[in-house]
């Protein structure tokens, strides 16, 4: 992309955000918090009407956002998270130029599976497949690609296997790619304990326990993954809505008991997660983005000699888990600077 374009973009970034209104329908547009998790949460607008797309083994519901023949942009939520942790981040990118796409992951949402004989399986390689199939169905050969949490594991795991569909990358808490093996050795107490909902959903009674209180459940993990983020009701409800989907449990359970090697994969994901478990370098342009929730690993050591292309890492102090949405300036000025990396 040209060296003009790309300093065109930065401007638009760091003007108001209340002057893009492209995913939010008529009238007032959303307010993008300006940083700081510590500020009080805005209401934000929804998105405009979603779309819904047969790619894979789903039909996806995402939003889209700017030009159509925008350079494309895909972003990637987590859990117990979903599209409107980029409700602020894809106005802004879309008033720079972007093109931007915001799917529901499989479990989510209004993202269905085709056949009720697939599994509902919630491992890295599945997920990552999907989205895969997602960007075949757009007619999108690359993007930039961004998440966090379950998004950002997405987002390396593309990276690592698919450099070829991935014009650069920016991903929170880094490099996350899961390897079994690893995930058997045990940690020091304090950190195991960081973990506990992983082994309370190792039971029976975590599956259920989730499945009857998955709104105060996830509510609680909001909290605790972003204890400064003073968000308000209304959005929490905005993103829990989409926690009743058929498959949500099942996928969250399944993904989360498939670390801990509780749960089997599917064969026909088993050669990219030997891949995988190798810990394959990522090429691709990238940033690192990491918040008070990723604690010591937070200076980006731990996996720094991970990537390979043009890398920088960033710290945002004072934010937690769902950087996007608590910061959203900060994640679509990454987006918009790793787009200039070569």
């Amino acid at each position: 992309m040209p060296h003009a374009i790309n300093q065109s973009r930065r401007r638009v970034l760091s003007t108001s955000a209340w002057t893009v209104a492209a995913l939010c329908g008529t009238g007032t547009p959303a307010a993008a918090a300006a940083g700081g998790g510590g500020a009080e949460a805005t209401k934000h607008r929804p998105f405009a009407p979603l779309k819904q797309l047969d790619a894979g083994l789903l039909n996806v519901g995402y939003a889209e956002a700017g030009p159509g023949h925008g350079p494309p942009v895909v972003l990637l939520h987590g859990w117990p998270y979903d599209i409107h942790s980029y409700v602020d981040v894809a106005p802004l990118l879309a008033a720079a130029g972007y093109r931007v796409i915001v799917p529901y992951l499989r479990g989510y949402g209004s993202t269905r599976f085709l056949s009720s004989e697939t599994l509902r399986n919630g491992q890295q390689s599945a997920v990552a497949v999907d989205v895969i199939a997602l960007m075949d169905a757009l007619h999108i050969d690359k993007a930039i690609l961004g998440g966090f949490d379950w998004g950002a594991r997405t987002v390396d795991v593309i990276a690592a296997l698919w450099p070829e569909r991935c014009k650069a990358i920016v991903a929170v808490s880094g490099y996350i790619i899961t390897n079994l093996d690893a995930n058997r050795r045990p940690l020091p107490p304090a950190a195991e304990l960081g973990w506990w909902y992983q082994y309370y959903f190792a039971t029976e009674r975590g599956r259920l326990g989730y499945s009857a209180n998955r709104q105060d459940f996830n509510r609680l993990i909001w909290q605790i993954a972003s204890p400064k983020w003073k968000f308000d009701e209304a959005t929490y409800q905005q993103t829990a809505s989409a926690f009743a989907n058929p498959d949500h449990v099942s996928i969250v359970v399944h993904n989360y008991r498939w670390r801990l090697s509780l749960a089997e994969g599917e064969q026909r994901y088993d050669a990219l997660e030997r891949r995988l478990f190798e810990r394959p370098v990522i090429t691709v342009p990238a940033i690192t983005i990491a918040s008070d929730f990723d604690g010591p690993a937070a200076d980006g050591k731990s996996y720094r000699d991970r990537f390979t292309g043009r890398y920088s890492h960033r710290i945002l102090k004072d934010i937690g888990h769902n950087v996007p949405q608590e910061d959203p300036q900060a994640f679509a000025q990454a987006i918009v600077d790793v787009d200039g990396y070569r």
